[in-house]
């Protein structure tokens, strides 16, 4: 059969971590990338759940294996285990509440002695499409953030509300 690979067929796998506070969102931003799915009514991660998606990136099959992580802190020693050997995270904070923005020089310092230093990490304000709660600016974000050479993302979560 032309076109068919298998499941397992594939030239690199990714692993990604999903970090942030809990309820920041990293759970509709997995099923949101690997099902296009949104679920206002989510419930909070407990301990580690993943997802994958395969993408087709210049003519090779990348298979991305995202881990979403719980953001309770009763669940840190369950979860630390499963940053080994990812190469990516995704650090997450809800734009609308500055505490989980606080939190990330956490779960960044959290991130760093549990990974490689080679790590790729992109931080995300996630939720802004709620622009009317805005309590973490795209330039506080920035500016706090540019030692670390960070990427930045200001994430789309939620469907436009009529």
């Amino acid at each position: 059969m032309a076109g068919y690979r298998a499941d397992d067929d594939y030239d690199y796998l990714f692993k990604v971590v999903l970090i942030g506070d809990s309820g920041v969102g990293k759970s509709n931003l997995l099923s949101r990338f690997t099902k296009n799915e949104f679920n206002l009514e989510s419930k909070s991660t407990i301990g580690v759940e993943f997802a994958t998606r395969t993408l087709n990136v210049d003519g090779k099959v990348i298979k991305a294996q995202i881990w979403d992580t719980a953001g309770q802190e009763r669940y840190r020693a369950i979860t630390s285990a499963y940053y080994r050997g990812a190469v990516g995270a995704l650090l997450v904070y809800d734009i609308t509440r500055h505490a989980t923005f606080e939190n990330a020089d956490r779960w960044l310092k959290e991130l760093r002695g549990h990974t490689d230093s080679n790590i790729i990490v992109m931080l995300a304000g996630n939720k802004s499409d709620l622009r009317h709660l805005v309590a973490v600016s795209t330039e506080e974000a920035r500016s706090k953030w540019k030692e670390e050479k960070m990427e930045m993302l200001h994430l789309f979560q939620r469907k436009e509300r009529k």
